[in-house]
């Protein structure tokens, strides 16, 4: 989670780059000239191989008493991960306020790009670049860990506290941390920040209030230690968005983005519905939820060995994390559920390439945007 742009590609070249989609492999011989490629067509007879792949890494289920294990510990697992990986890497995500501008409304696009650029990002403390040149997750870099990213001395963090009394408690309208800001961002899912920060780096609105979750208290731990986090601007909190009886810290109809970036994966199938139906609610009228997440027949599911298979494309990682494997029609369905609108639904077919070892990579991911409907558009 190694120079900051592809390799062959200008400094200029890159900041502007436009969304996805604008690199295309025309010359097979070329594959290895660049690090990635996009919107790459899959033959009838990779996508056949692929899914022989799947049903062969899915005959073989875990045990029921291990899938037990797994959900009950699950906060355990990934606290177990940002322990082990605390002095792993940081993965940029530069990609961010291209792919979601609406992390940054109100920066003019030479002004974003700007704060992009080399000399701006080294501003964050511990912000590396990736070799793609993206800044994606990889499979075995799931979920970003924290090196370098400028801990304070690690001391108890003041928010737990207020955090544990806001979650168990009706939070009022002007109560809440935030209640003040006019412009309001929700990180589900945050690890150790590596969108989080970014967007209070970029986004200098100051009316801007940006709230985080992790059902890992290390990694908010990590969060709120970062010498970056600033507590007048962003509220981090420990939360499991499956948790029905735990309440935000936040109240309804009162946030403007909500950001879910390889995450809903780890959840558990069949509570994917109720989670998105509650995060719909935090949503004020005309609010969007975005998402970025892992795509059905990605190489990493594809990677998977017999016996770490949990549920039709749901899988066990070795240290007990886990992931699913979406369709942009079963995402469509979560969302349009919770009563949102579509206003973009993604496959992002990439081929990654390792030049150095002459290996290409085929990644998939699904990128969504749902937007709760204004008042006059339902009739209220």
């Amino acid at each position: 989670m190694a120079g900051s742009f592809p390799e062959g590609s200008s400094t200029e070249d890159c900041r502007k780059r436009q969304q996805f989609g604008n690199r295309l492999l025309s010359d097979p011989a070329r594959v290895f000239h660049y690090n990635a490629w996009d919107n790459v067509e899959w033959s009838e007879e990779q996508a056949a191989a692929a899914q022989r792949k799947v049903q062969e890494n899915s005959t073989q289920r875990v045990c029921q008493e291990k899938q037990v294990d797994y959900e009950i510990n699950a906060n355990k697992y990934w606290d177990d991960f940002y322990k082990i990986h605390e002095n792993g890497f940081f993965k940029d995500r530069h990609w961010l306020f291209t792919e979601f501008p609406e992390l940054a409304p109100s920066q003019n696009q030479n002004h974003l790009m700007d704060l992009l650029s080399e000399n701006k990002r080294s501003q964050v403390p511990g912000w590396k670049s990736s070799e793609d040149g993206l800044g994606f997750v990889t499979e075995e870099q799931h979920q970003c860990s924290s090196n370098g990213l400028g801990h304070k001395e690690q001391t108890l963090p003041v928010e737990e506290n207020v955090t544990q009394k806001l979650s168990h408690m009706e939070v009022h309208a002007d109560e809440f941390p935030g209640s003040s800001a006019t412009y309001r961002i929700f990180e589900v899912g945050c690890g150790v920040g590596n969108t989080v920060f970014p967007i209070l780096q970029t986004n200098n609105d100051p009316g801007l209030f940006v709230y985080c979750c992790d059902f890992s208290s290390t990694a908010i731990q990590l969060v709120q230690t970062n010498s970056a986090y600033d507590p007048s601007r962003c509220f981090a909190f420990v939360h499991d968005l499956c948790d029905e009886d735990k309440s935000y810290p936040i109240p309804r109809d009162s946030l403007d983005i909500i950001v879910l970036i390889f995450v809903l994966s780890a959840v558990v199938p069949d509570k994917m519905q109720k989670a998105i139906n509650r995060l719909s609610r935090l949503l004020k009228p005309g609010g969007m939820m975005l998402l970025r997440d892992y795509g059905r027949h990605d190489m990493a599911q594809l990677r998977f060995k017999k016996g770490q298979c949990l549920s039709e494309n749901f899988y066990v990682r070795g240290d007990g994390t886990r992931v699913y494997f979406f369709t942009q029609d079963e995402l469509d369905t979560l969302f349009t559920t919770a009563g949102l609108e579509k206003v973009q639904n993604l496959v992002d077919r990439r081929l990654q390439v390792n030049r150095g070892k002459q290996l290409t990579m085929y990644r998939v991911w699904i990128q969504c945007k749902y937007r709760k409907p204004l008042l006059s558009d339902t009739g209220s």
